[in-house]
Formats: structure tokens, C-alpha cells, sequence
């Protein structure tokens, strides 16, 4: 069985649109909000007039009602009740000044004519207080959503500044331990540590921040450029070592975008701390590309690649296991390629 939730839920939105659609507040204080609604009322006779004139030459008299409640239903959904009763009001007087007397079907004066105009009158009326009820039901929904949109904004932003200020902390208390330590290993663990902590500080920073706060979808060209350039800065990759990033236009899920810098963040920081021993000129490439079923991260580097090493650890080192984590959370599958020429990362990643 099909479900038609969807469909709902797609409906209900477009007459939320329609309903949030309030022209006399949209055009004040330029124009009073009641001369717009008298324009549009008028507006919406004329078009139900024109219209009321185009059927009379085939069918003269033919229901002769029936253009005014659409017509009456729109005037009120989008310029209040106002805009209805303009439309109803001139609507049935041309109907009885003009339509009727063409038609031949009601003497004007009969009592006929008369009591179905009465009729109609009072059905206008219910049309218009429904549409009205209607615009402001959808109106106040409007204004709590705008009202909830704005507490959630606030939290997000006071608890953004809540994690910088801890991946400050947490910065500076492992910078002032590492200047404290006597021993090289210890300093070289810390400054490892400080780097991770700074790197997921930089992912944040640049995936957490102004527009980017509401839940969605990342631009990957944009978020690893601006990423690559604060790595760059970040190392003082200057002079003959640089940085190059290039990147398809990808949107991906927020989470699986952290996961995916991260993982650059730690490759990067790798090859400029250990890829160019000894030398100066180097060149550190990051490429994000389409490779179905799903995308490539290519991170490689033209240094004197990965030491050989004569009894590697079975569960590797601390480096490799935090890659190897950030490869699992964005859905992807690694590969190492090294020699004399240097060394190249593959990121296989899923659609």
C-alpha cells in the first residue's frame, strides 16, 4: 500500500505558503493595509469578472456563482477578509446589475432572484470567515515557528561559543604542559595531541559558524579549500612547500563532512611534519573527486615517503588508528601507497 504521507506533508506545506502569503503587510507602510486589500479585492473581482464575461458569450446565465468563491477564497487567503468582501460585494452586484438581466432565467425584482442571492450572500460569508480563520491559523503557526527557529539559532549559537572556548582550554592547557615537560618523547606526545585537538577545533570552526549553524548539507569544494588554506597557515606551509586543494562541487551530510576533514587534517599534518625531512621544496596535494559509485579523497605528496620500519606494530600507531576511525565514520576505505617518489592516500567513500 502506497503511503501518502508525503504527499501531506507537501500539500499542507503549499497552503502554508499561501496562508503565510499576507500581501498588505508585505506592501506597508508604502501602501495602507487597507487600500491594498481594496486593490487586490477589486483585483480579484475584475479577474472574475473578465472571466464571468468570457463564459456568458458561450453560455449565457450558466452558474452564475460559481467563479465568485475561488475568486472570494484567494482575495482573502492572501489580503485578509477585507479583500474577500470587496471581491463578494462587487462580484454579486455585477452578477445582478448585469448577468442576470442577459440571462433571461431570474427577473431581477423576482422574488426567485432574490432569495438566491440571499443564498449566495450568505454562503460568501462563510467562505470568506473560513479563509480568514485559515490565514490566521497559518499566520500564528508561522510566527511560532519564526519564534522556535530564532531560540534554536540563540542555543546553537551560545553553545558553539561554549565548544570554542573549551577547544581553547583544553589548547592551551596541553601547550603550557608540553612548554613544562623536560623529557623530548613527552613534548613530541603533547605537540601530537595539541595538533588533533587544534585540527578538530578547525573542523568545527568551519562547519559550526554563522550560516552554516542549521542542520544540512555541506558544500565539500568549499569546506576543504577553506580548510586546506587554514592547514596551510596552520603549518606555516610557506615559500617552496605548499598546499593545493581541489574539489568537486559534493554536498554531503555535516557529520560525514567532519569525518572526511579530519581525516585531511591528519593526512596533511603527517606529510608536512614528516614527508619533506631533509629537504626544502615540497608539494602536498588534496583532491576530493566523483568516483561512482561514490567520491575519491586523494591526499599524496611528493616527499621521501613512509620510513621502512623492520618490526611494525600489529594495531599501529596512534595516528594510524584515529585515520582509520575517521575512514570508518565517513563510510570509506583507505589505501596507502609509498615510495622514493612519495606517498598517496586513497579515500574510497560510499554514495
Amino acid at each position: 500500500m502506497l503511503d501518502s504521507r508525503p504527499a501531506l506533508k507537501a500539500h499542507s506545506r503549499s497552503m502554508g505558503r499561501i496562508g503565510e502569503l499576507d500581501l498588505p503587510n508585505r506592501l506597508a507602510p508604502a501602501v495602507p493595509e487597507w487600500v491594498s486589500s481594496l486593490i487586490i479585492g477589486l483585483a480579484a473581482a475584475a479577474s472574475a469578472g473578465v472571466l464571468r464575461f468570457v463564459l456568458d458569450q458561450i453560455t449565457p446565465g450558466v452558474a452564475a456563482f460559481a467563479l465568485i468563491f475561488p475568486a472570494v477564497t484567494v482575495a482573502t487567503l492572501f489580503a485578509r477578509w477585507l479583500a474577500g468582501a470587496t471581491t463578494a460585494s462587487v462580484s454579486v452586484i455585477y452578477i445582478w446589475l448585469f448577468v442576470y438581466p442577459r440571462s433571461g432565467a431570474y427577473p431581477p425584482t423576482s422574488q426567485q432572484a432574490l432569495i438566491s442571492v440571499l443564498s449566495v450572500c450568505i454562503a460568501l460569508g462563510i467562505t470568506i470567515a473560513v479563509a480568514e480563520l485559515f490565514r490566521r491559523a497559518v499566520r500564528r503557526a508561522s510566527d511560532e515557528r519564526d519564534r522556535e527557529i530564532l531560540e534554536r539559532d540563540l542555543f546553537l549559537e551560545e553553545f558553539d561559543h561554549r565548544v570554542k572556548n573549551n577547544f581553547t582550554l583544553v589548547a592551551a592547557l596541553l601547550d603550557m604542559q608540553r612548554r613544562r615537560a623536560k623529557d623530548a618523547e613527552t613534548q613530541e606526545a603533547l605537540s601530537s595531541a595539541l595538533t588533533r585537538v587544534e585540527s578538530i577545533a578547525r573542523a568545527h570552526r568551519h562547519l559550526y559558524r554563522g550560516e552554516a549553524v542549521s542542520p544540512g548539507d555541506v558544500d565539500m569544494a568549499v569546506y576543504l579549500e577553506e580548510l586546506s588554506a587554514a592547514l596551510a597557515e596552520a603549518l606555516f606551509l610557506r615559500g617552496a612547500i605548499t598546499l593545493d586543494c581541489s574539489s568537486v562541487h559534493a554536498e554531503l551530510p555535516r557529520d560525514r563532512a567532519v569525518s572526511i576533514g579530519l581525516i585531511v587534517n591528519e593526512l596533511v599534518t603527517n606529510a608536512a611534519k614528516h614527508a619533506f625531512a631533509g629537504r626544502e621544496a615540497g608539494r602536498i596535494e588534496v583532491r576530493f573527486e566523483a568516483a561512482a559509485p561514490g567520491w575519491k579523497l586523494t591526499v599524496r605528496d611528493d616527499g621521501v615517503g613512509l620510513p621502512e620500519v623492520a618490526k611494525p606494530r600489529k594495531d599501529g600507531g596512534l595516528g594510524q588508528r584515529l585515520i582509520e576511525g575517521f575512514v570508518r565514520q565517513a563510510r570509506g576505505t583507505a589505501m596507502t601507497d609509498s615510495g622514493p617518489d612519495g606517498t598517496r592516500v586513497t579515500v574510497a567513500l560510499e554514495a
